[in-house]
């Protein structure tokens, strides 16, 4: 099991250190997680550069985003801009050279080191000295993504969860060299956002995570073992918790095969039998049934 590293002392630009400006701000990732981060951004008045690989997932996000803004006017009439005006504040891509200006970027690609050294190769390379990097994962840990970059005091982690418009707080993770001014600067990008930052020190999955996976881990073997059906799983922890979702509930919203690769990660980082990925999760997995985004998982979505 990896030590829990200390906290050397943070650098820090001055005695009053002048922070970056928050004007624009870029988005690596189009999906459910991206367009709901980038709604919540441009909602805030914020120029927000969505990215992707492909032109046609960049018009679905668009079109989420537009769908989105309606719904929630729909039911909120007297708050929030227009759905034109919410969209004319997002500048899609599927290149990263409209990076060039951005102020902070917050990264959402798959959880897999590979895909994201490559990401932050390019963004180091294209991003001004001055822009933080914040990334979206869900478990790796917040310094080895730092040590992919020349500014590791820049990289910290911003754990969003799903719906982000409708969220109140954030996970915020520092990382071994995150600096003072990167959490202020993270901070105020919050504040904008109306959100409430919570701070944690860099550990694989950090808070949410470490506990998140490990109950919805041990909620599908309680499946596979017919223990229970995925409704009374989750009605325990609804009715006898009074929690909002159940862990299978929740896992299908996030993605199984987010869920997956999470598990793994922990395995992979812990080496503790703990964090053994349930049989049935990969299968579920295998046969593409990964929750909302695929129509089906423990439950079934219509479009």
């Amino acid at each position: 099991m990896p030590a829990h590293l200390p906290q050397i002392e943070s650098k820090q630009s001055g005695e009053n250190p002048v922070l970056p400006r928050l004007e624009t701000i870029g988005v690596i990732g189009a999906g459910v997680m991206c367009v709901g981060l980038a709604h919540a951004l441009a909602q805030s008045g914020l120029r927000t550069l969505l990215i992707d690989v492909s032109d046609s997932i960049l018009e679905s996000a668009l079109g989420q985003i537009r769908n989105n803004v309606r719904f929630q006017r729909l039911f909120h009439k007297d708050r929030g801009a227009a759905p034109e005006e919410i969209l004319g504040r997002i500048k899609v891509s599927s290149g990263y050279d409209i990076l060039r200006d951005a102020d902070f970027v917050i990264e959402n690609v798959t959880e897999k080191l590979t895909i994201k050294a490559e990401v932050y190769s390019r963004l180091d390379a294209i991003c001004p000295s001055q822009c933080i990097f914040a990334a979206n994962t869900s478990a790796i840990p917040i310094t080895r993504i730092g040590a992919m970059t020349r500014r590791p005091e820049q990289v910290l982690g911003m754990h969003f969860m799903n719906p982000v418009p409708l969220k109140t707080a954030v996970e915020v993770i520092r990382g071994y060299h995150t600096s003072d001014d990167t959490i202020a600067t993270a901070t105020r990008l919050l504040s904008l956002m109306g959100k409430k930052p919570i701070v944690v020190n860099d550990s694989p999955g950090f808070v949410s995570n470490r506990v998140l996976m490990l109950t919805i881990n041990e909620a599908i073997f309680l499946v596979q073992e017919k223990v229970a059906e995925p409704q009374v799983v989750d009605d325990i922890f609804k009715n006898c918790f009074e929690h909002k979702m159940g862990p299978l509930e929740t896992a299908d919203l996030i993605g199984l095969d987010t869920i997956l690769l999470s598990i793994e990660v922990l395995y992979d980082e812990f080496k503790d039998s703990k964090f053994r990925a349930c049989p049935l999760l990969r299968q579920m997995v295998d046969a593409g049934l990964c929750g909302r985004k695929s129509g089906r998982g423990f439950y079934t979505y219509e479009d």
